[in-house]
């Protein structure tokens, strides 16, 4: 470049400008809610804070004693991209156990959470113009995932008739020769939904209609249930379609793991090597201990699983008490993981005592922090209005000091 030359703007050392890949997408809104909560609390606030979708249990002792183990003999070095051998073979027998299905090492991925590997599946197989059926309510990173790997996010909307379920005739009516990929989440956040045997062969009979679909679905909350069937994972209800689903899951909320980065998934052997590739240009490998520590979770004792499931279950039912007894809400209540997404439409339109009026779930939520001291996550970052979710992953004692702040707040709305 000779003297003359100017640099592009996009260069210069005195400016930045982020790529079209950042700007296309948002800052995840459960991130940064529980931004806003730690700020108002360092300012002194006392915040009831219902934003965190994570377990309030500590991991239990022997998974922590086997990644100090790890580290004693020395098992701080890079592993394989796709782990351990020890992991692999942990993923594989806890998927047996759980589904009956034998997957080989060449179908097993592992990586830093559930969360990067959902990134890099899309990033592994979306092209410019490939779209994404995500059905709504959905977790709030799928569609910005989708956009950061230059797919287009399909929103299907689905309905309290249909349990927030997505249905063969949504889905079918979505499909376009586009379509790569349907977003499964079971239980789902931020609703719970949990899809029936007979509801998974009729999405599949759809899917049978169209083989150049595929199905993401994520499990991460399998054993997070509160009926008295048994969850059946989407390969496991959809035989016919199975060399099309691609099973993500993890340590994270099961095992109380969610600083360990840790999680799997199984499927095509062809996908999980682009994954693979992908990860070894980016973070290599997932951590060395948190493996260690993720096979004593996936094959040692499962006392903590069932213990604080039945912990989940007892708060669950008192938030969807306490919550539907406060007028103008309206809980839906969750057939697994550990969240209540609240239905506020009886809220929308009225005034608080300053004669603000409520016009969004946004402008609820808003309301809740600043009057109640209770913190929520708006349902338009789930894609569904007007709603605000809960997260009951917390004490009985917080869960009903909020509940009562909301009432008392409520209360005085005109």
């Amino acid at each position: 470049m000779s003297a003359t030359e100017s640099v592009p703007t996009e260069f210069a050392a005195t400016e930045f400008a982020a790529s079209d890949r950042v700007r296309r997408i948002r800052e995840s809104p459960s991130s940064a809610a529980a931004h806003r909560v730690r700020e108002l609390k360092a300012k002194g606030r006392r915040i009831v804070d219902f934003t965190v979708g994570e377990p309030d249990f500590d991991t239990p002792q022997h998974i922590k004693d086997a990644a100090i183990a790890a580290i004693v003999a020395g098992e701080t070095k890079y592993t394989p991209v796709n782990g351990t051998p020890a992991l692999r073979d942990a993923v594989r027998t806890r998927m047996l156990r759980s589904s009956g299905i034998r997957y080989e090492d060449t179908q097993i991925t592992v990586g830093g959470g559930g969360k990067q590997i959902l990134y890099l599946t899309f990033a592994a197989t979306l092209n410019p113009g490939s779209e994404v059926i995500i059905p709504a309510p959905y977790w709030v990173s799928y569609p910005d995932m989708v956009l950061a790997n230059d797919g287009t996010p399909v929103i299907v909307q689905t309905s309290a008739e249909s349990g927030y379920k997505l249905t063969p005739e949504s889905l079918r009516a979505s499909i376009t020769p586009r379509t790569r990929w349907v977003v499964i989440n079971a239980p789902g956040n931020p609703t719970g939904a949990v899809y029936s045997a007979e509801e998974i062969a009729a999405l599949a009979a759809v899917l049978e209609e169209s083989p150049h679909v595929w199905v993401l679905t994520d499990e991460i909350y399998d054993e997070i249930l509160f009926t008295d069937d048994r969850f059946i994972g989407f390969a496991v209800g959809a035989p016919t379609i199975r060399d099309r689903v691609f099973t993500v899951n993890g340590v994270s909320k099961s095992y109380a793991m969610t600083g360990w980065r840790l999680g799997y998934a199984v499927g095509d052997a062809r996908l999980v090597a682009a994954i693979n590739k992908l990860q070894s240009q980016s973070s290599s490998c997932p951590s060395s201990i948190s493996q260690a520590a993720a096979v004593a979770a996936l094959t040692g004792d499962q006392t903590f699983v069932r213990k604080s499931v039945a912990a989940y279950a007892e708060r669950r039912n008192r938030a969807v008490e306490l919550i539907g007894a406060v007028e103008g809400l309206r809980p839906v209540a969750p057939d697994g993981a550990f969240y209540l997404f609240v239905e506020c439409a009886g809220l929308i339109g009225k005034r608080t005592a300053e004669g603000q009026l409520l016009k969004t779930d946004q402008d609820v939520t808003l309301f809740l922090l600043d009057t109640a001291g209770v913190a929520v996550i708006q349902g338009s970052a789930y894609g569904s209005e007007p709603f605000f979710r809960i997260s009951f992953a917390t004490s009985l004692e917080q869960l009903e000091l909020g509940a009562a702040a909301i009432a008392e707040a409520v209360k005085g709305l005109s």
